[in-house]
């Protein structure tokens, strides 16, 4: 009878620490995303892009919500072969692979084409692939490693952060949910590179879309 009793005793206590882990993870997400307030740029072909405003920062943070037709081993195949990134990401001139920990975990360097007068930028970026929560999600998280390439002319972009949440609403669809936030660097206004919020992202997915079926 002790044994049973310390027994539902200690499940009690495993399910109240898991109710609290979820909470507080629910409430560092609502914090998280609390801070933006999206206004739709672009609705076309179903791909909406929105732009928000960021505290402290002249540039605007971007998301983008589609349900295009794919699966996930097709997107993760698209998103980690760097050398082709100039066919279908928007003003992209060079992509190049610069470590590959595994098929899910990649450092990359690229270069993106700027309208004159402004210099071209580049930037690295760590790209990891989470596929832990299979088949229900896919997430994959990016961000900067500013540091790793030497600089050479070109404005390096220091702050960049993007996120995926994929999921297959359909056996022959994915349904992605992205965020991204960057500084572009250098002397460029945010007026300047705001002006591209709408159409640089509505691009860059619509061509995923052809990507997909190909």
């Amino acid at each position: 009878m002790t044994k049973a009793i310390h027994g539902i005793a200690f499940a009690a206590v495993m399910i109240m620490k898991h109710l609290m882990l979820i909470l507080l993870i629910s409430l560092f997400t609502g914090t998280a995303f609390g801070q933006y307030n999206w206004k739709l740029e672009k609705d076309k072909d179903g791909i909406k892009v929105y732009s928000s405003d960021v505290p402290k920062s002249d540039f605007k943070a971007t998301k983008v919500d589609c349900t295009i037709t794919g699966n996930y081993s097709k997107l993760v195949s698209i998103l980690t072969n760097v050398s082709q990134f100039d066919n279908w990401i928007y003003h992209s001139k060079t992509s190049r692979l610069l470590k590959k920990y595994s098929p899910y975990d990649i450092i990359y360097h690229s270069e993106t084409e700027m309208p004159w007068p402004f210099s071209n930028r580049d930037i690295v970026i760590h790209l990891r692939v989470n596929t832990d929560s299979l088949p229900k999600f896919l997430t994959i998280n990016s961000t900067s490693e500013p540091d790793l390439v030497p600089r050479s002319g070109k404005v390096r972009v220091v702050e960049y952060s993007a996120s995926w949440k994929v999921t297959m609403p359909t056996a022959q669809s994915i349904h992605i949910d992205y965020l991204m936030q960057v500084d572009p660097g250098g002397s460029m206004p945010g007026w300047v590179a705001n002006i591209f919020v709408g159409k640089g992202p509505f691009e860059t997915f619509n061509n995923l879309a052809k990507k997909l079926i190909e």
